[in-house]
């Protein structure tokens, strides 16, 4: 980094207000540690200043859920206009975005090292330091996972920068920058609050630490570092979040409601563990575009304004099997009209179509709602996405999947399976009907199924379930025995029915090899987490990013309607280089040490 990406020091970590009361008395262009820092108050602004890199527009505000394509082969870019930029793997080391994010991720490194050099300075509750501390060092180390993850050997700076001079790094090997990162997260693993303590997903704990550790373990166990011995770490950590008795971590009985939450401002930290918090209240405005630029396009103003620039893949949507309720809430099967009703999409129509579902404008309890922006949190870390990572790792570590690793993915799996209507079988007909009759549910112990009978010829021929927005289909919930059907009016009579119902124990897997429960894994991490921008990275580090790209490519060729068939362009283009970003070219003229990554 050179000294010129480094803002001046006061204005970089406390804030506006701060900064404006700073400079009244003291110059634009010097560099003055010496005269902040010095109270509790100074390091709680700069601990703020960290975290605020996390909103910014490079990161997740929306450049990694809609510009960065780390959606990989569960979306695409959904407009025929767009031909080149990272999203549709057609750009060069001269990118703004790339460029953004590599500035921006230095930033954030920058603001964290100058508050650790200065931590000790103030008279204050050494707890309190130590939470202050350990924040600190977790998202220093964070940024350092986003870099290495997207450019590999990057250089490891971790002091202020301090004069104009001297400031060539050469790049540190990516071994080097986990070191540096999971030596940080660990003494950050002893210094933050508890889940309970911390009370907010948007504050790191102890349950967050742990978990990205294992994230992070997965990634240096993968390609392409492959140091296979740290599939162990990353089960150990995990399994720290799923045994902590106090925070008491479970995954919140309904899949929609945890992006319910997330559009109103709850939090749910047994599921929500660690998510990037935006707003739209009084002051404290700081709004990103999810639910808005990855979400179900609307121009209705109630619902609230929203491009929706991510499509759905039909390898996605296919992926789900019958009676997984997470398909019709990652995927909108419906689309606004420009008053605000929803027109339903027909079962049999593929994804490509379809966009991302899981967070909605509609949900957002702000009004009037800002055009266009929303203040909708990500989640950076759910509890189901611990619950995979430990089956993998622990699968990895035993050659096989033990118990412990099946009962994990079968309690995400069950999670998202419904208890409601399977089939509805016509058993007869009857006669005399002139419309179509009401049909009713009784019984079976739940709720909410809704149908629709079909009448011909004064028989009724079918009964359908009505659409659902959440679930897709009107199925109901709960049922533990099939309910009885009443087919009533309509005109005529004796028509009858019976239903089969869903049972979550449906939702477990077969018994599995080491190869085969793999596989399930890396389809299960991407019906569970869809969108919530890893789905590039897991491919990476499973070592088959191309080759998965180029199967969807394919398919959109062959499956694609001919008006979305350019949706190609970004898996045809793909190549291995695309497994990293390029150094950005504004960085190699500026810092003489740095070597360009292969094939850019």
């Amino acid at each position: 980094m050179k000294i010129k990406h480094i803002i001046p020091l006061v204005c970089l970590l406390s804030g506006t207000t701060a900064c404006k009361k700073f400079l009244d008395t003291k110059p634009l262009d010097v560099l003055a540690p010496a005269n902040y820092y010095t109270t509790e108050d100074h390091l709680r602004y700069g601990l703020a200043g960290v975290y605020d890199i996390l909103g910014k527009a490079p990161l997740y505000a929306y450049t990694m859920t809609v510009k960065l394509a780390t959606e990989a082969d569960e979306g695409y870019y959904m407009r025929a206009t767009q031909i080149n930029g990272p999203q549709l793997y057609n750009f060069t080391s001269s990118d703004p975005e790339i460029l953004n994010l590599w500035t921006t991720l230095y930033q954030g490194i920058s603001r964290a090292n100058a508050l650790l050099e200065n931590v000790n300075k103030p008279v204050m509750d050494e707890t309190v330091r130590g939470h202050i501390k350990g924040e600190a060092l977790f998202l220093r180390a964070y940024y350092y996972f986003l870099l290495v993850s997207n450019f590999g050997d990057v250089p490891l700076i971790l002091n202020t920068v301090s004069s104009v001079l001297g400031n060539d790094v050469a790049r540190s090997p990516a071994a080097e920058v986990y070191e540096q990162i999971t030596k940080d997260m660990k003494e950050a693993e002893q210094l933050v609050q508890t889940a309970s303590q911390a009370a907010i997903g948007g504050r790191i704990s102890k349950s967050a630490v742990r978990g990205i550790l294992a994230r992070v373990y997965l990634y240096w166990a993968g390609y392409p570092l492959m140091n296979t011995a740290k599939y162990k770490d990353a089960r150990d950590w995990a399994k720290k979040v799923i045994d902590d008795a106090e925070s008491a971590h479970r995954l919140n009985p309904s899949f929609s409601q945890v992006f319910v939450n997330y559009a109103q401002d709850k939090y749910d930290m047994k599921e929500s563990i660690w998510e990037v918090e935006f707003s739209a209240k009084g002051n404290t405005r700081e709004l990103g575009q999810i639910g808005s630029w990855i979400g179900i396009t609307s121009t209705n103003a109630a619902i609230g304004t929203a491009y929706g620039f991510i499509g759905v893949t039909d390898r996605l949507y296919r992926s789900y099997e019958p009676g997984d309720i997470r398909r019709d809430r990652a995927i909108a099967n419906f689309s606004y009209t420009a008053t605000g009703t929803k027109t339903f999409h027909a079962a049999t129509v593929p994804g490509y179509n379809r966009t991302v579902g899981k967070w909605r404008r509609e949900e957002e309890l702000v009004n009037p709602k800002p055009n266009q922006s929303t203040p909708q949190n990500l989640a950076l870390l759910r509890y189901s996405d611990v619950l995979l990572m430990f089956a993998e790792a622990d699968n990895e570590v035993n050659g096989a999947p033990s118990q412990a690793a099946i009962d994990a993915v079968n309690m995400v799996r069950r999670r998202g399976w419904s208890t409601g209507i399977k089939t509805i079988t016509v058993l007869s007909g009857g006669s005399g009907y002139t419309s179509a009759p009401t049909v009713t549910f009784n019984g079976g112990n739940g709720s909410g199924a809704a149908a629709t009978a079909t009448v011909a010829g004064g028989q009724v021929t079918a009964i359908v379930l009505n659409p659902d927005a959440v679930t897709g289909t009107a199925m109901g919930e709960g049922y533990t025995t099939a309910p009885t059907i009443t087919i009533t009016g309509g005109g005529g009579s004796g028509a009858t029915a019976a239903a089969t119902i869903y049972t979550t124990a449906d939702a477990d897997i077969p018994a599995l090899d080491k190869a085969g429960f793999l596989k399930l894994i890396q389809a299960e991490r991407s019906r569970e987490l869809c969108f919530e921008g890893m789905r590039k990275y897991d491919l990476i580090r499973w070592n088959i990013f191309v080759p998965t790209l180029k199967e969807v490519a394919s398919e959109f060729t062959a499956d694609a309607p001919a008006n979305l068939k350019y949706g190609a362009l970004s898996f045809n283009n793909v190549q291995s280089r695309n497994e990293l970003f390029p150094i950005p070219i504004t960085e190699l003229g500026l810092n003489k040490l740095l070597v360009q990554n292969p094939g850019w």
